[in-house]
């Protein structure tokens, strides 16, 4: 090849904005000459390093978009803690994308601590690395980011914004007061996803104690129908891990303060 064009290459890969293809074609070009390759299968080995590398930059841009903490992932989930839970079934939820495809709804009940958030965090991945866009948030935070578009008027784009997911994790659902803010545009948002995408939502109070969340209680009844149909409900009925933990702690604690009476 003649030097200048070869000299020229990184260029033109930086203009055509081809980064992986500028990253690896001197190792591929060196192997093609040393093995004869065609010019066709060097040029498909080229582009296919390209395709690949466009999808891992797609993949890591939606995983960063989706606010989702990196470290909770199926693998690191004791599902000891909640003998009831069948982990073929959360297994099944995160590699099969059929539900949210069809726009149902998962929703995880159980008290605090017991692993909801680190649940639904965890299929999250798994349905960003299927190619799918996720969106992780505390209710309380939407709910106030959407009465701010309301008073701006602007409400209906905000909403806009959201649909580009096709999954959006409502985290501490119950923990949303209506007399803390207007909970009616969580209301909106739900009828707006309703049989289109899905939503995950994670509650440490059962349904019977939502009307504390919407302003009035037809309000609730229709949230409620709208996200029970088509969905699937997982209860973590189990004792918490903080609790748990703080309790193991405190007996090991105390274990050590005896042997080291023993040892005086």
């Amino acid at each position: 090849m003649n030097p200048n064009a070869t000299a020229r290459l990184p260029l033109m890969f930086t203009d055509l904005r081809l980064p992986t293809m500028k990253r690896v074609w001197q190792e591929l070009a060196e192997r093609s000459n040393q093995e004869g390759w065609p010019a066709e299968r060097f040029l498909a080995s080229l582009l296919e390093q390209e395709i690949l590398g466009r999808e891992e930059r797609r993949l890591e841009r939606r995983r960063q978009a989706s606010n989702l903490s990196p470290d909770k992932r199926l693998g690191n989930y004791d599902f000891s803690v909640v003998p009831t839970l069948s982990k073929a079934h959360v297994q099944a939820l995160a590699e099969a994308d059929g539900w949210v495809r069809e726009g149902a709804n998962l929703l995880l009940f159980g008290p605090p601590g017991v692993g909801k958030s680190h649940l639904a965090t965890a299929i999250g991945h798994a349905l960003v690395d299927r190619g799918y866009r996720v969106y992780f948030t505390r209710t309380s935070d939407l709910v106030q980011q959407l009465q701010a578009a309301r008073k701006e008027l602007r409400l209906p784009a905000a909403l806009t914004k959201l649909d580009r997911f096709d999954l959006l994790i409502l985290d501490d659902f119950s923990y949303v007061r209506r007399d803390q803010a207007e909970t009616s545009v969580l209301f909106e948002l739900i009828s707006e996803r309703y049989e289109r995408k899905s939503l995950a939502i994670t509650a440490n109070q059962p349904f019977s104690a939502w009307e504390q969340v919407f302003p009035e209680v037809a309000m609730t009844v229709a949230a409620v129908d709208r996200l029970v149909h088509r969905s699937t409900i997982l209860e973590l009925n189990a004792e918490s891990y903080r609790r748990k933990y703080a309790r193991a702690a405190a007996h090991t604690v105390a274990v050590g303060s005896v042997n080291e009476t023993e040892v005086i």
